[in-house]
C-alpha cells in the first residue's frame, strides 16, 4: 500500500470540506451529479481522445502502482547480488554466474547476468541494456501523460460546467428564491475541476514519473554491475563501483573479502 497516496487523496478531500464549512459554504453543495458527469465523463472523454486503447488500457495498472506502490530492489540488495556474483565469477566462472542468473525473478537481472554468463561482448550488452532502460521509461512516460493530460482537461471542463448552469440559473430567472443556488451549483464544477486536476490527476502524473526514474536508476546500477562483471571485476572494485549509486548516509560497512 502506497501510503503518501492515501494521506494525500484524504488530506486533499478534507481540506475541501473542512475550507467549505469554515466559509460558511454548504458542504452538501458538492453532491451534485451533474457536475460530476461533466467533469468526470468529460475528462474521460477528453482522454478517449487524446489517446489509443492501447495506452488507455495501461489505466488500471497505472491507478493500482499509484496506490498499492511498486515494489522495486533495494540499491543495497542489488550491490550485494553484484557483490556475491563477482565471488561467485571468481571461484566457479561463468557457471556460476548462469546458475545465478537462473534463480533471478527479476527480469532485467536475469538477462543482464544471462548475456554476462554467454560471454557476450561488453559493447553489446551495455547496448542491449541501455536500449530497455530507455523503452521502459518510454512505456512509462507514455502512462504519465494519461494523467497530465487528464489534469489539463479538468480544470477547463469545470468552466465548462459552470457556463452550463450559469445559463441554465439565468435561463430563469422568473424564480428569485432560487437564483442564488442555481448560481452557487454552477460553480460546484469548477471547484471540481480544480479539484481533480490539481489534487489528483497532476500529482498522480508526478508520482509516476518519480516511481519511474527510480527504476531507471535501479536498471542502471544493474546494468554497471553487469558490466564490471564481464570485466572481471573482484568484490572489493565491485562494491566500491555500486557503492555511488547509494547515498553516504545509506552505505553500510564493506563486508566483502576476496
Amino acid at each position: 500500500m502506497e501510503k503518501s497516496t492515501i494521506i494525500g487523496v484524504t488530506a486533499g478531500i478534507a481540506a475541501v470540506g473542512v475550507g467549505m464549512a469554515l466559509k460558511g459554504a454548504d458542504p452538501h453543495a458538492l453532491i451534485n451529479p451533474a457536475a460530476f458527469l461533466i467533469i468526470i465523463g468529460g475528462t474521460a472523454a477528453a482522454l478517449f481522445n487524446a489517446f489509443t486503447m492501447k495506452d488507455l488500457k495501461k489505466f488500471p495498472t497505472l491507478l493500482k502502482i499509484i496506490f498499492a506502490g511498486h515494489k522495486l530492489k533495494s540499491k543495497q540488495e542489488i550491490l550485494e547480488l553484484f557483490v556475491s556474483a563477482a565471488k561467485t565469477a571468481k571461484s566457479e566462472g561463468v557457471v556460476g554466474i548462469e546458475r545465478i542468473a537462473n534463480d533471478m525473478d527479476d527480469p532485467f537481472i536475469k538477462t543482464s547476468l544471462s548475456l554476462v554468463a554467454d560471454g557476450f561482448p561488453e559493447d553489446f550488452i551495455y547496448e542491449t541494456l541501455e536500449s530497455e532502460i530507455k523503452q521502459m521509461e518510454e512505456r512509462h512516460r507514455s502512462g504519465a501523460a494519461i494523467f497530465s493530460q487528464a489534469g489539463m482537461y479538468a480544470p477547463t471542463l469545470g468552466v465548462l460546467g459552470a457556463v452550463i448552469g450559469l445559463i441554465a440559473a439565468l435561463g430563469n430567472l422568473s424564480d428569485i428564491d432560487r437564483l442564488g443556488h442555481s448560481i452557487a451549483a454552477a460553480f460546484v464544477a469548477t471547484l471540481l475541476g480544480i479539484f481533480t486536476g490539481y489534487v489528483i490527476w497532476h500529482p498522480f502524473s508526478n508520482k509516476l514519473k518519480q516511481i519511474s526514474k527510480d527504476e531507471v536508476e535501479l536498471k542502471k546500477m544493474v546494468l554497471e554491475g553487469a558490466l564490471a562483471l564481464q570485466s572481471g571485476a573482484s568484490s572489493l572494485a565491485m562494491e566500491a563501483k555500486l557503492q555511488s549509486f547509494i547515498p553516504v548516509s545509506e552505505r553500510r560497512l564493506s563486508q566483502s573479502k576476496e
